[in-house]
């Protein structure tokens, strides 16, 4: 099981809590100190003495590195082998993840192409062929990073370290969720569309749990997040989102939070539930998302 795996003699939580105490301190540095000052504004003047591409791997760049350090902190001082940080499988799923990419990519490419033909006063063309394709390099490989830095920390630190320390999994379901929404809060989004959008951030962290849990690993959340944020900055950008980038279309519209924000959250997410649940057999709902942890394996160590 995804969370037991960590709950042996071995684990220690005073091992985990500098990473924790780490990521939720500069989350909250960022906070305070983005109060008084307009994201928007600020992504603007690094964009004109920059450059998209530039400051798209100025923002980017520290959730990228954060992944790397994290992954690096899990092997060597918590001892714990990647292959359980990530799945609790024998080894990662790799078909798992490439199907939920896939699927999310799909589903992302036909609302954007509906989204332009339906109102095509909407958008521009913003496709200009050697700043798209630097920025398609740079992309590839930051934006997975990124989004897994998100994953693991969320749905595999927090949720492992929590359900061990609480012997639950409601509760690390619940702070893991509430908590990756939370970390949006700076974004530049809410500040455009007021805190009605917190709404689909903290859905969407729910949502990813929901597949954590339910599919005992992260292959699902991990190929989501990765399609998500990626499919999703090369199709689209504006002058107001979080990843300004050198997409090919631009959204020109004034922002509005409406059916973008519940549409999401409560007609495609269970919609996808459903079509993982059939696909991959999932059973027992309630003990998996609110019931208690079982009897703790081995953890695979180094060594091993």
């Amino acid at each position: 099981m995804f969370i037991e795996q960590v709950k042996t003699k071995d684990f220690n939580f005073i091992l985990y809590l500098p990473v924790l105490l780490g990521f939720f301190l500069l989350m909250a540095s960022n906070f305070i100190m983005t109060q008084d000052m307009s994201t928007e504004v600020i992504m603007n003047q690094m964009i004109a003495e920059w450059g998209t591409n530039i400051t798209f791997v100025i923002v980017i760049i520290p959730l990228s590195l954060m992944c790397l350090g994290l992954l690096f902190w899990v092997k060597f001082i918590n001892r714990q082998s990647l292959r359980s940080f990530t799945t609790s499988r024998k080894k990662v799923d790799w078909s798992r993840v490439f199907f939920s990419f896939g699927l999310w990519a799909l589903i992302t490419s036909v609302l954007t192409a509906v989204a332009y033909f339906s109102a095509p006063e909407n958008f521009v063309i913003n496709f200009e062929p050697v700043p798209f394709f630097t920025f398609l390099v740079l992309a590839i490989i930051l934006i997975p990073l990124q989004t897994s830095f998100e994953e693991y920390f969320f749905r595999g630190y927090l949720m492992q370290g929590l359900g061990v320390l609480t012997n639950s999994r409601l509760i690390p379901f619940l702070t893991s969720s509430i908590l990756f929404g939370l970390m949006h809060i700076a974004n530049p989004e809410v500040g455009k569309l007021g805190m009605v959008i917190m709404i689909y951030y903290i859905g969407t962290g729910f949502f990813l749990g929901i597949l954590t849990l339910m599919d005992e690993g992260l292959e699902l959340a991990l190929g989501f997040h990765a399609a998500n944020n990626l499919v999703g900055a090369l199709l689209v950008t504006a002058d107001w989102t979080a990843f300004q980038t050198n997409s090919v279309l631009k959204d020109i519209s004034e922002p509005t939070a409406g059916f973008d924000v519940v549409v999401p959250v409560f007609i495609i997410f269970p919609i996808l539930l459903f079509v993982f649940s059939k696909k991959y057999g999932w059973t027992n709902w309630k003990e998996k998302l609110f019931g208690k942890l079982t009897a703790g394996t081995e953890i695979e160590t180094i060594g091993n």
